[in-house]
């Protein structure tokens, strides 16, 4: 069963960032590193079998904290995120990305996978899942209930939601948040 396993990769021995201190947001640059700190990740964990899920680039009041979520066909070990973590630790050391020092987490998604790729929309149909919007949707911001779908029409995306006996159709670009709603 997937859970959350911390990297055994410490901080990076570099300078100190100069950039305006945080207490974890992702400011200053961090959604360009993310998107940054993905391209260089997913070529070397599709390598060696695994999906990457997720990225969280967050700058911390000392350093920057990298979270990278990934996954395979059943569940990703302890032993899965030591070995990659540390290529991917010599890989963002080499790219100076994100810069100066930082805490590298790997880990497995969890039991509530987020969802944020079409392919997982469309890969966990039949799934319960949460959803939370930007701005209320029929009165509300938050969504439980089973994926039905995941509908392009032209450049708009659509999920579609089962919940209380009633099918919901909410748009893609209003949801701030998805992931998997586990069932026990």
């Amino acid at each position: 069963m997937p859970g959350r396993f911390p990297s055994m990769k410490g901080t990076k021995g570099k300078r100190e960032s100069m950039g305006k201190k945080g207490g974890g947001t992702t400011e200053d640059g961090g959604k360009r590193h993310r998107e940054r700190i993905m391209a260089l990740v997913d070529p070397v964990l599709h390598s060696q079998g695994l999906e990457l899920v997720e990225v969280e680039c967050l700058r911390m009041p000392s350093r920057w904290l990298v979270r990278i979520y990934m996954d395979r066909e059943g569940g990703v070990t302890v032993d899965d995120c030591a070995a990659v973590s540390h290529e991917i630790g010599d890989i963002l050391n080499a790219h100076d990305v994100p810069p100066g020092p930082y805490l590298l987490e790997v880990s497995s998604p969890g039991l509530d996978r987020p969802l944020v790729r079409d392919e997982d929309f469309l890969k966990h149909r039949g799934s319960p899942v949460r959803l939370k919007l930007r701005e209320p949707l029929e009165g509300r911001k938050n969504f439980a209930g089973r994926l039905i779908d995941y509908m392009e029409d032209g450049p708009s995306r659509w999920i579609v939601i089962e919940l209380d006996g009633r099918t919901h159709r909410i748009p893609r670009e209003h949801v701030v948040r998805a992931r998997l709603d586990y069932e026990i």
